[in-house]
């Protein structure tokens, strides 16, 4: 596919290194995530290995996604929205299970998970409505956008994913405020939504009813549903300030912290490096969003910049959710955090969003306002 050698020149390359950085530092994490002790030495689960070959295609991914003009991305919206309904649907009748969960399809060579793709459509979808008038969203068109964006929303919840579903709403929603609405909406939003919140207690499944019970009170059920927090905590308290160091971390490395390698990566990370690199790697993520803040105002075009407005509600909500839950601030609801948690499917999305947002800065001097 060529391409015009002066984009070369408005590559962010803060953005496109920090990515790299972090994945390499999630790699470096996963390896001792992946390894226990064992009488003969350390052993290592093939996670770690797993990990590089998706990191590959997400590379991959990164560089197409930066190749063609992000403006073609409008007419893919709905097709890409139907596709993925069908996907999710077909999650219920042919999905794999793994861990009481039906929330992939196995393919073959890879278990693919179609809620990865729908944030990718939440985002093309959000930003190609949203764009298309300046004026601050009134309750139909408010109403329009959220539906759709519900449909998805509530098909994820179902696998059940309660993770990945709020995503998608919060990531609509964080477009929806960067877009702006009407003070009557705002008004009514205000009231409305701590009013309802109450009611999804009802609609939510009885392991999720728990994980928030046990996050205001972990000590109820120390061997069940806290023993998650509670170990967490553990972990990242007993790392200090310097962090024990690496694979020395004895909550990882002797099997106490579980999900060490997906939802409580960031455990090993602070057991292991401490207070202070915990500061890094939070550290790293804000220039990482801060560069993403950087391209949505500087976009030439308004569908690119709620485009990077998107990719950035996307990124900032995720490490939010999975820093607050490691830390026992927030319910466990098994978020991952972007770069550092093992996960093929989300790591090959990080990379190609990093890649649509890139491709934005590099194509905002070279065609007007649309």
């Amino acid at each position: 596919m060529p391409i015009d050698r002066r984009l070369l020149f408005y590559i962010n390359w803060p953005l496109f290194g920090l990515a790299i950085i972090l994945f390499l530092m999630g790699v470096l994490n996963l390896y001792s995530a992946s390894g226990y002790r064992m009488e003969e030495g350390m052993s290592i689960a093939p996670y770690f290995h797993r990990q590089l070959i998706w990191g590959l295609m997400g590379l991959f991914g990164m560089v197409v996604f930066m190749l063609f003009d992000y403006r073609h991305l409008k007419a893919t919206a709905w097709p890409l929205f139907w596709l993925t309904v069908a996907l999710l649907l077909a999650v219920f009748f042919m999905g794999k299970t793994i861990y009481g969960a039906r929330r992939w399809l196995d393919l073959g060579f890879m278990n693919f998970q179609p809620s990865e793709l729908a944030k990718i459509a939440v985002l093309i979808f959000g930003a190609r409505i949203l764009s298309k008038e300046r004026e601050p969203l009134g309750f139909l068109r408010l109403g329009y956008v959220l539906g759709v964006g519900l449909i998805l929303a509530g098909l994820v919840i179902r696998q059940p994913d309660l993770g990945s579903g709020l995503s998608l709403m919060l990531i609509l929603g964080g477009m929806i405020l960067y877009r702006g609405v009407t003070p009557q909406v705002f008004k009514t939003a205000l009231v409305a939504i701590p009013a309802l919140l109450p009611l999804s207690w009802f609609f939510l499944h009885d392991y999720q009813k728990r994980r928030i019970m046990t996050f205001l009170d972990p000590s109820t059920d120390p061997l069940g549903a806290g023993y998650h927090i509670i170990q967490s905590e553990i972990a990242i308290g007993s790392g200090g300030f310097w962090g024990k160091g690496f694979l020395e971390g004895t909550q990882s490395q002797l099997r106490f912290l579980p999900e060490r390698h997906t939802d409580f990566a960031v455990a090993v990370f602070g057991e292991e490096w401490g207070f202070t690199g915990n500061i890094l790697l939070l550290t790293l993520f804000c220039f990482f969003l801060y560069q993403m803040v950087v391209i949505a105002r500087d976009a030439r075009g308004l569908f690119g910049s709620y485009l990077a407005a998107g990719v950035f509600f996307y990124f900032f909500w995720q490490i939010l959710i999975n820093m607050g839950m490691v830390l026992g601030l927030m319910p466990v609801v098994g978020i991952p955090l972007p770069f550092i948690s093992y996960g093929g499917s989300a790591t090959l999305v990080n990379f190609c969003l990093v890649g649509l947002v890139l491709n934005v800065s590099m194509r905002r001097f070279l065609f007007k306002q649309s």
